[in-house]
C-alpha cells in the first residue's frame, strides 16, 4: 500500500532550493533597501534644500517612479536595459527596479520630515555658527530621523513583499522556489504557508530593527 511522504520529508528534500530562494530574496531586499535609502536621502535633501536645477530631476524621478507599478518597473529595467547598451542579469535588473522604487518613497519621507522641522531650528544653527553640513548632521537630521524611521520600516517591508515580482523575469526568489517545489510535490498549502512564514520573519526582523533604532534616537 502506497504511503504518501510527509511534508517534513519533502521540506528536507527541498531545503537547498528553498534556502537558495530565501537567500536571493534576502539579498535583493537588503541591497534595494540600503541603496534606496541612500538614494532617497540624497533625493530628500535635494528636494528640500536644492536649487531648482537640482530639484527638478529628483522631482521628476520621485513622481514618475512612485506613479509606476513595481511590476511594470521590473519589466522595464530588464527589457529596456539593452536599448541603453546594458546587459543586466535578471537579479541585477530586479534589484535595480526595487532600489529605484524604494528610493522614490524614501525621498518623499525625508523631504516631509525635514520640512516638518520648525524654521527656528535652522536659524538657531546659523546663529551659533554652524555650516549647512554641520546643521544637517548635528541639528536637522537627528530630529528628522525620529519621523523618518516608522515610515521607513513600512517602505522596507513593502520592498520585501515586492521582491516576489522578480519571478516574472526569472529570478528564483523565495516564492518562485516554493512554486517549483509545489510543482514537484503538489503540497500547495503547506509550502505556501512555509514561504509566508519566511517572509514574515524577514519583515519582523525589519520591524524590530526599526523599533531598536527608534529607541536609540528618542529623547530621554
Amino acid at each position: 500500500m502506497y504511503e504518501a511522504p510527509s511534508w517534513f520529508l519533502e521540506l528536507w528534500n527541498a531545503r537547498q532550493t528553498l534556502a537558495a530562494g530565501f537567500a536571493t530574496t534576502l539579498a535583493c531586499s537588503v541591497l534595494a533597501v540600503l541603496g534606496g535609502t541612500l538614494l532617497g536621502t540624497l533625493g530628500g535633501l535635494a528636494l528640500t534644500y536644492g536649487r531648482w536645477p537640482l530639484r527638478l530631476p529628483f522631482r521628476l524621478y520621485s513622481d514618475l517612479i512612485r506613479g509606476t507599478p513595481v511590476f511594470v518597473l521590473v519589466l522595464a529595467c530588464y527589457y529596456m536595459a539593452p536599448a541603453l547598451g546594458l546587459r543586466p542579469t535578471p537579479f541585477q535588473a530586479g534589484t535595480a527596479a526595487l532600489l529605484l522604487f524604494c528610493g522614490s518613497h524614501v525621498a518623499e519621507i525625508v523631504r516631509g520630515a525635514l520640512q516638518a522641522i520648525p524654521r527656528g531650528q535652522h536659524e538657531a544653527a546659523k546663529a551659533i555658527g554652524l555650516t549647512f553640513a554641520q546643521s544637517l548632521k548635528e541639528v536637522l537630521l537627528p530630529q528628522a530621523l525620529r519621523q523618518i524611521l516608522p515610515t521607513w520600516v513600512n517602505a522596507s517591508t513593502e520592498i520585501v513583499k515586492a521582491s516576489t515580482l522578480l519571478s516574472v523575469i526569472g529570478v528564483a526568489e523565495l516564492l518562485l522556489s516554493s512554486q517549483q517545489v509545489i510543482a514537484r510535490t503538489f503540497m500547495t498549502l503547506q509550502f505556501y504557508l512555509f514561504a509566508g512564514l519566511l517572509f514574515f520573519l524577514i519583515n519582523f526582523a525589519i520591524e524590530r530593527l526599526g523599533r531598536y533604532l527608534e529607541k536609540r534616537v528618542t529623547l530621554p
